[in-house]
Formats: C-alpha cells, structure tokens, sequence
C-alpha cells in the first residue's frame, strides 16, 4: 500500500455495525461549540459541546512561571511574523483549523451509495488544538487529527478525533501550544535562545518528558503495517490507531513494533510489500550512522537496524523508494545543526555547504536475505 496521508480500509478491518435509521429527517447543520468552529451536515446528531480550553486549576507555581516566560518570549522577543508563519495567514481557507466530532451519520443529498461498498476513508492532517496567536505557526505544526468516513449497507458515518500523543496532552494541560516547532519557532536571536532554554528548563523540571514519551505530532501520515493502523510523523514512533464498530476512532498507543533493536523514531513512509507482507522502514540520526534501515516483518516484528554508512553527513531523507533488489535514499540539502539557533535561524534548514548536484544513494541490496551497500552519486 502506498503511504500517503490518507488510506482506505477494506471490509475485513473494520467490523460491521448497525446505523441509526432516522431517514424521514431533514438535514442540519451541526456548529461545534469550542475554541474552533466547524460545520457537518448530518442527519441526527445533537451539537457537539466542547468544554473551552482552560488551565489546570492545580497548576504548580512552577508551570506558571514557565507559562509566564513563553508569553513574555512571545511578546517582546519574537520579530513580526512573516506571513509564511502568521497563523492569521497560515490558519485560513482549507488549513483552518477544526474541533473533534464523535461519530456522526451522514445524510446523502444527492444520488445513493452502492450496497457493496463497505469500507472505511481515513485521513491524517495537521489541526493544533490551539489558536497560536500571537505566535509563530507552520502549517505543518498541528497536531494530528484523523478524519474517517465509515461506509456500510449503503449509509456513511463521519468522525474526526485527535491522536493521543504526549505531546497534546501535555499542551492542553498547559493551556496553550508551547512545544517549539522546528519549521516557525526560531526566527530570531535572542526568542529562540531563549525558548529553547525554557523547553529544556520544562523537560528539567519533569512537565515534558519527550526521551520516554514521545515529541512528535502523528500528523503526517498513516500506514497500515501487519494489519495494524498506525499514524506516523518521522519526528517520533509511530501511533497504532483502531477505527471502532461505531465509527470512532481511538488511539491505542505509541508503538516500537517489539524491537529488540530499539528505535525512537521512524520514517512517516514506510513501504509496504504487498506479495511478503513486510515493511520497509528507516530512521535519522544527528550523530552516525545517520541512516538506518529496517525490515518489519510480516507478523509485525522489528528486525535489527542495518546502519547506511554511505550517509556521510546527516540529511533529512524524509522518504526513500524500495524495489526488488534495492532501497533508494536521497542525500538532500536539508540537514539540521542545533547551533544555528544561536544565530537566530531554525535548527534545520538548507545549507549551501551541501550542494554537490543531486545525489542518490542505492543502499541494502538484498539478496537471499542478505544486505549489502552499493553507492550512486550523479
């Protein structure tokens, strides 16, 4: 199955379920009350309540402190945001953000849905919790949030939910987003210095535990890998996800496939063979071997990680392609250096230094279950 940022599930994934039968009903719109608006034509759903956002009451004054900080680093030290980051900019047409809605039926205007189509669309997309005003966004910043439509005997249900991470828990309970983004939240000297102090002070001080918990946003992608749904953002591990006989959709946990050769992260594409079952997969470092390559096998188990030492330096690889014989990885300019911060630029980023023309590795030729490396470069 290509991994994209959506997929289809078939009949044999999802089990059946019996839908409300309420057609003598006209449809409505449905506004879901909370920090963001959203509009769902459905046949018969009470509005959605959304509790507003609010600060835990037991918030320790420590947290506090820390929340008073990101405000004051917000507000006098980050430049004017450009519009590429300006939520203003950013949040709008069909980026604007939406809120959870439990499982809904759907009403069919126009035309009718065949009988044998039974199966399940899921989408995964970036949606922050928080209107981050006031401060930098990207649009790849959100969190994620899985929107299902569930299709059987003719009638279509419609739900969106977040996924369950560390991440989305820890800023709700803070209040506001203050995890900082690679992609908008270093724009200038002194509001990066400082906000990346204040995350590691956060991650000191036991309020955001990203080492054992996780820091990505499962905003990228889904991929279902041994018959299991997972929501994946290379930044992190990837996120099995199940969709219930209602129509809901849950998060059932960060997951490492049982490696015995642990990993922390894992590419957002992994590669899926259909005749095998196996799944081909690899993860970044900053410090070597900067590339390393996986197989998860049909049962769902981690094999041991094969290092790509023909990666000289690390590059933000992102995808890769698999073929009978080869996996292809890209060598691209977009790399990361944690210094740049001090200088007020993002962590990762382009650099010139790089540019050789454009280079393509050929790495773990397989053969008879045996890897090898052969390098190209043009």
């Amino acid at each position: 199955m290509e991994t994209l940022n959506s997929t289809f599930l078939p009949k044999q994934s999802i089990p059946s379920f019996k839908i409300h039968q309420n057609s003598n009903k006209k449809p409505k719109i449905i506004k879901a009350n909370s920090c963001f608006t959203t509009s769902h034509r459905t046949k018969d759903l009470e509005t959605l309540k959304s509790p507003p956002t609010k600060k835990r009451r037991n918030q320790s004054f420590l947290a506090t402190i820390f929340n008073n900080l990101d405000h004051l680093i917000c507000t006098f030290l980050d430049p004017p945001l450009r519009p590429a980051i300006d939520p203003n900019h950013v949040l709008s047409g069909g980026l604007a953000p939406v809120s959870e809605l439990p499982p809904t039926p759907c009403a069919v205007t126009e035309g009718s849905l065949p009988p044998c189509l039974d199966g399940a669309y899921i989408r995964n997309r970036p949606n922050p919790q928080f209107t981050p005003k006031g401060r930098p966004y990207h649009f790849l910043d959100g969190d994620g949030m899985l929107h299902a439509i569930k299709i059987s005997q003719g009638e279509a249900t419609f739900c969106c939910r977040y996924v369950s991470m560390h991440k989305h828990a820890a800023e709700r309970d803070a209040g506001y987003p203050f995890v900082p983004s690679v992609f908008s939240s270093f724009t200038g000297a002194a509001a990066s210095t400082a906000r990346a102090a204040l995350l590691v002070a956060r991650v000191l001080a036991g309020q955001f535990d990203p080492a054992n918990r996780g820091l990505g946003a499962a905003n990228t992608s889904l991929a279902l890998i041994s018959g299991r749904l997972f929501a994946l953002c290379e930044s992190d591990l990837p996120y099995a996800v199940q969709l219930t006989a209602e129509g809901d959709l849950e998060t059932l946990g960060r997951h490492d496939f049982g490696a015995a050769d642990p990993i922390s992260t894992m590419t957002a594409h992994p590669k899926i063979d259909r005749i095998t079952g196996e799944a081909f997969a690899f993860a970044y470092n900053i410090a070597p071997p900067f590339l390393s390559f996986f197989r998860i096998d049909s049962g769902g188990k981690k094999q041991k990680n094969v290092p790509i030492f023909s990666m000289e330096s690390f590059s933000c690889a992102h995808d890769f392609a698999v073929t009978a014989n080869y996996a292809v990885f890209f060598d691209i300019q977009i790399t990361a250096n944690p210094w740049w911060i001090l200088r007020g630029r993002p962590p990762m980023g382009r650099t010139r230094r790089r540019w050789r023309g454009w280079e393509l590795f050929l790495d773990m030729r397989r053969t008879r279950g045996i890897y090898g490396g052969l390098r190209c470069r043009g």
